[in-house]
C-alpha cells in the first residue's frame, strides 16, 4: 500500500509548483487583510488530490490495480491516506503562517479565531472529500466533477433558503451547550466522515466492472 501512496504524492509533484505560487499570492493578500489564508489551501489540497483519478483513468490504472492481491482495497486506502498526509501537511504550512501573519501585523497572535477558522475549513474540506470521493469512484472523475458543481449550486440555493425561513434558535443553543467541547466533537465527526466515505467508496470499487 506504500506505493500506492508514493504513486499517488509523486503524481501531484507537478502541482507543486502552482501550489507554491499560489501560496505566495496568498500571504501577500493575507498580509493585506485582503483575505484569511486558514480558508483556502487545505480545500486546495483536495482539489489537487482530485486530479490524480483523473492521471489514474488516463493511464488505465485500474488494469494494474486490479492484478495486484487486495488492490483495489489498497488503492483506496491509499487514496483517502496520501490526501490526508497532504491536508495535514497544508494545515500545518497554514497554521504557521497564520500566527506569523498574526504576530507581525499586531505584535500578538490570536489563538482562538485562527484555530477555530482552520478547523472550519478542515471541517469543510473532509466534508467535501467525504462526498466527491465515492462518487469520483462511482461515476469516473469527469462525471463527478459535473456533479460536483450541481451539489455546490444547489447547497446555496438550499442554504440561501434555509437561511431565510429556518429558526436557528434551537441550533444556537445546541452549539451553545458543546462549545466547551467544540473541537472534540469535530474531530470525531471528521473522522467518521471519512470512515463512512471511506467505506462506501471501497465498496463501489471492489464490485466495479473494469
Amino acid at each position: 500500500m506504500l506505493g500506492f501512496i508514493k504513486k499517488d504524492l509523486l503524481m501531484i509533484k507537478s502541482n507543486i509548483k502552482i501550489f507554491a505560487i499560489l501560496l505566495l499570492i496568498y500571504v501577500v493578500m493575507a498580509f493585506q487583510g485582503q483575505m484569511d489564508l486558514s480558508f483556502l489551501l487545505p480545500f486546495m489540497s483536495v482539489m489537487i488530490m482530485m486530479s490524480t483519478f483523473s492521471y489514474d483513468s488516463y493511464n488505465k490504472w485500474d488494469a494494474y490495480t486490479i492484478s495486484l492481491p487486495d488492490g483495489r482495497k489498497n488503492s483506496v486506502k491509499a487514496k483517502y491516506l496520501a490526501t490526508l498526509i497532504l491536508i495535514i501537511a497544508t494545515t500545518i504550512i497554514i497554521t504557521t503562517l497564520s500566527f506569523t501573519i498574526s504576530y507581525a501585523k499586531t505584535k500578538t497572535i490570536d489563538f482562538v479565531n485562527i484555530t477555530a477558522a482552520i478547523f472550519g475549513s478542515l471541517f469543510a474540506t473532509i466534508l467535501l472529500q467525504s462526498f466527491i470521493y465515492p462518487a469520483m469512484y462511482k461515476f469516473g472523475p469527469e462525471k463527478a466533477r459535473i456533479g460536483l458543481m450541481t451539489i455546490i449550486f444547489c447547497v446555496a440555493v438550499i442554504g440561501g433558503f434555509i437561511v431565510q425561513y429556518v429558526d436557528f434558535s434551537t441550533i444556537i443553543n445546541v452549539l451553545n451547550y458543546i462549545q466547551e467541547y467544540w473541537i472534540i466533537v469535530f474531530l470525531i465527526t471528521m473522522i467518521l466522515m471519512l470512515y463512512i466515505s471511506y467505506k462506501i467508496s471501497e465498496r463501489i470499487y471492489i464490485k466495479k466492472e473494469m
